[in-house]
C-alpha cells in the first residue's frame, strides 16, 4: 500500500498525538506497538569508530577472563558493560541525545541506565538471545507506562539473513506468553540500519533470529528503567564521574545507590530537603 492510499480525514477524534518529530515518532510507535527504530545521528566516521572499539574491547574482554571460561559459562558472545572499560565511546553511546530525547518521553520521572552489553549473534549458530524473552524475565505483569525501555544499537546491518530481533507487536499489553500458532502468525522481524537504535518496552516480548550468514551480527544493548531495579553491573565505583554532568550521573545511576547505613540514609534526607528549599 503507498502512502497515497492511507486515508487523511478524520471524525470524532478527541485526543491525537503531536505533529512527529523523530523522538515522538518512536515513543509514539513504542507507546502503542513496543517498538520502533530510531535513527542514531552518528556519521560514518563514527559507526567505523564503535566497530573499531567493539572488537578492541572485545579482544580486551576476552583475554581478561579467559575465552575458555566465557564459552563454559555461555558467555563467549557476550561483553558486559562496556562502558566501564571500553573508552569514552561506549559512555558516549549510552548517553546518545536523540535515545535521550525519546527515553525522557517514554519513561515518566527519573530513569537510570540498568546495563549496557556488547552482543554478538553468531553465523550458524543458536544466540543465547534466540529465544523469546522480556526484558524483565518473569514477570508476568503489565503497566500503563514503561518501567524499562530497551535500546539495541546495530553496530552492523540487521537484516532478515543475519538474524534481525523478531519481536510480538503490542506484547507489552499482554500478561501471558501467547501459544506457537499466534506467535507464527503474528511476530515480525526488525530489519535495521547500522547506526540504529531498535528501541523496545522492555515488557514486549523478542527474541534474537537465526544468523544465516558467514559473519558476526554485532550489537550494543542497553536497559533504561525507573530508578528501582538494580543494575546488572555497579557502574559507580567502575566509573571515573569526574566530567560527568548532574544529569549523566543520574542516568549512570551515582545517585541512586542504596545507603550502607543509617547514617548515610539520613544524610541522603538532608540533601534532598536542603535542595527542596532552595
Amino acid at each position: 500500500m503507498s502512502s497515497s492510499e492511507i486515508p487523511t480525514g478524520s471524525y470524532g477524534i478527541l485526543r491525537q498525538y503531536p505533529k512527529a518529530s523523530a523522538a515522538s515518532e518512536v515513543v509514539e510507535q513504542v507507546t502503542e506497538l513496543g517498538y520502533a527504530v530510531l535513527d542514531s545521528g552518528y556519521g560514518a566516521a563514527e559507526l567505523a569508530n564503535l566497530a573499531d572499539a567493539f572488537e578492541q574491547t572485545r579482544s580486551r574482554y576476552q583475554e581478561t577472563h579467559g575465552i575458555d571460561r566465557l564459552k563454559e559459562i555461555n558467555e563467549q558472545h557476550v561483553i558486559r558493560s562496556p562502558l566501564t572499560h571500553g573508552g569514552p565511546v561506549f559512555l558516549q553511546l549510552a548517553l546518545n541525545e536523540n535515545l535521550q530525547l525519546a527515553l525522557q518521553q517514554l519513561i515518566a520521572g527519573k530513569y537510570v541506565l540498568n546495563q549496557q552489553n556488547g552482543v554478538i549473534n553468531p553465523p550458524r549458530e543458536i544466540s543465547v538471545q534466540g529465544a523469546w524473552h522480556r526484558d524483565l524475565p518473569y514477570q508476568h505483569f503489565v503497566s500503563s507506562r514503561p518501567l524499562a525501555i530497551n535500546a539495541l544499537f546495530c553496530v552492523d546491518d540487521f537484516t532478515e539473513e543475519n538474524g534481525a530481533t523478531f519481536v510480538l507487536p503490542e506484547s507489552h499489553r499482554s500478561e501471558a506468553f501467547p501459544c506457537r500458532q499466534y506467535i507464527e502468525e503474528n511476530a515480525i522481524q526488525i530489519e535495521a540500519s547500522a547506526g540504529s537504535f531498535i528501541v523496545l518496552d522492555c515488557m514486549v516480548f523478542h527474541a534474537g533470529g537465526y544468523n544465516r550468514t558467514d559473519a558476526e551480527r554485532r550489537a550494543v544493548n542497553h536497559v533504561f528503567n525507573i530508578p528501582y531495579f538494580k543494575q546488572q553491573v555497579r557502574i559507580p565505583g567502575n566509573l571515573d564521574a569526574t566530567n560527568l554532568s548532574v544529569s549523566e550521573k543520574e542516568i549512570l545511576g551515582f545517585t541512586f545507590q542504596e545507603p550502607a547505613s543509617i547514617e548515610d540514609y539520613l544524610s541522603t534526607r538532608s540533601v534532598r530537603s536542603a535542595g527542596d528549599s532552595e
